[in-house]
C-alpha cells in the first residue's frame, strides 16, 4: 500500500537489486522445500529428538519407540527428512536379513568431536 513504509521485494532496501532478498555473503535456504519438510508436527519432533545432547544417532525402530508412533509412520517421516537433507545416514547395521539405517542432524559428529577434546589443564606455580 502506498505510503505504509513496505517495499514488498521482501529485503526492506525497496531498491529490488538482489534476487530474493538475498544479503551478500548468505547461505541460500529453499524456503518452500524446508517448509515442506518440517511441515508435520513428527517430523519435527524426530529434528529434536536427534538434536538432545548435541546430537545423537537413532534408527527409525528406536524413533518410534521414543515417539510411540508406528514404526511405518516413522519411516515414513524419517524418509522425508533424508530426501530433505535436514538428517544425514550415518551407519548401517546388518540385522536378520535386512539391513538397519541409523541417522542423524547434519554436523553433529563435528560438534561430538568438539565437545570430546578437552582442553589442556594449564600448569600450576606450585608444582614442583
Amino acid at each position: 500500500m502506498p505510503g505504509d513504509g513496505y517495499s514488498g521485494n521482501g529485503n526492506g532496501n525497496g531498491n529490488g537489486n538482489r534476487a530474493n532478498g538475498s544479503r551478500p555473503g548468505s547461505v541460500p535456504v529453499a524456503w518452500e522445500q524446508l517448509a515442506r519438510a518440517t511441515a508435520h508436527p513428527l517430523r519435527v519432533s524426530i529434528l529434536e529428538i536427534l538434536g538432545i545432547d548435541g546430537g545423537r544417532t537413532l534408527s527409525p525402530s528406536e524413533l518410534c519407540l521414543e515417539l510411540q508412533i508406528p514404526l511405518s509412520n516413522t519411516n515414513y517421516h524419517v524418509t522425508e527428512l533424508y530426501k530433505a537433507g535436514l538428517i544425514e545416514l550415518a551407519r548401517e547395521r546388518q540385522v536378520r536379513g535386512a539391513t538397519e539405517h541409523f541417522y542423524r542432524l547434519p554436523g553433529a559428529t563435528i560438534a561430538k568431536a568438539n565437545e570430546s577434546v578437552a582442553e589442556p589443564e594449564p600448569a600450576t606455580a606450585n608444582a614442583a
